[in-house]
Parts: structure tokens; sequence; C-alpha cells
């Protein structure tokens, strides 16, 4: 499926991935899904590779940039002037961001992650819900959106990061095999 560019193309591949996730998640054992990655990240260029030790930090990371967006949409709709990534970070800087995420959760379980990126799901899910197509998919609509449309947050946040967690955890299953 292509980028969604409408709020049904979203709706969907939010949903559709997220199943996907889950799917894979249930055909994995205790052990597995607990286990830590031992797999050749030699080839692997992005920070995340060596910073996701396992599935719960991969769903930390999930959760994490699920509640930077419904943090950042709620403030703004109530007025509060907030930037989308963490106080203190910008595009260029967001790797420290992301490593504070997993430095936070070092302690939460597999169960508690699990459950907790169900829930953002859930709500992030129920928050596209209430904008129009408009809304989401057309650039200027709101000044705290900057110059990209709210949608591809959304995107990001859901169907685009649940394909970067599948792969990972896919990578890791392979690993198991061999």
């Amino acid at each position: 499926m292509a980028r969604p560019t409408t709020k049904k193309d979203l709706i969907q591949a939010g949903n559709e991935k997220y199943q996907k996730l889950i799917v894979l998640l249930d055909s994995m054992s205790e052990k597995e899904l607990k286990g830590v990655f031992d797999f050749n990240i030699e080839s692997e260029k992005e920070a995340h590779w060596k910073r996701d030790k396992n599935i719960r930090d991969i769903l930390i990371h999930l959760l994490e940039w699920q509640n930077l967006l419904l943090n950042w949409v709620t403030s703004n709709q109530k007025g509060i002037k907030k930037q989308f990534l963490e106080e203190g970070y910008n595009w260029k800087t967001y790797g420290a961001m992301n490593v504070g995420f997993w430095e936070k959760h070092q302690d939460t379980s597999y169960e508690v992650s699990l459950y907790s990126l169900k829930e953002s799901h859930t709500q992030v899910m129920a928050l596209v819900e209430t904008f129009s197509n408009e809304e989401l998919f057309s650039k200027g609509v709101f000044d705290w959106v900057g110059g990209s449309t709210l949608g591809s947050y959304f995107v990001s946040v859901t169907s685009s990061h649940y394909d970067w967690a599948m792969k990972k955890i896919r990578k890791y299953k392979k690993s198991l095999k061999n």
C-alpha cells in the first residue's frame, strides 16, 4: 500500500499495519518475545539498530512517538503552543530524544509495553476520526503543523512506524532460526 494521502487510507493503513504487528508478535513464543537481539547489525547504518536491544524497546519507541503526537495535537487544539518533538530537541537532534525514551523504559516489562502501545494506538486512531480529510491532508490548515500536513504525522507514527517495527522484529525472528 502506498503512503496514505486520505483519511480513509490513513485509518485503513494504520489499523492494518497495527494488526500485522500484533499477528507477528502473537506468532512468537514468550522466550522469543523477551529475548535479546543477537543478530548482525554491522551493515545497518541507522542508530536504532544499536539502540534497540529487544522487542520491548521497539514497542516503547512506537508508544513514545504516538504520545508525542497525542500531546502535540491536544495541546495545540487547546491553544497551548507546543512543538511536535520534546522541548529542547529538533529534527537534527531527535536521536538523543529517542535514547532518552529508551533509557526511561529499561525497567518497563514487555507486557506493559504491549498494553501501553495497544492503548496509544486506540487513542491515536480515535483522534484521527475527529479530523476531516481536508484537515488531515491539506497544507496550511493548522499553523502549528508548519509546512507539512497533519495527516503525515499520523502516518509516520502509525503505519510507517509499524512497518519499521516489523522489519526489525522479522530480522530478529530470522536470526533465531540461524
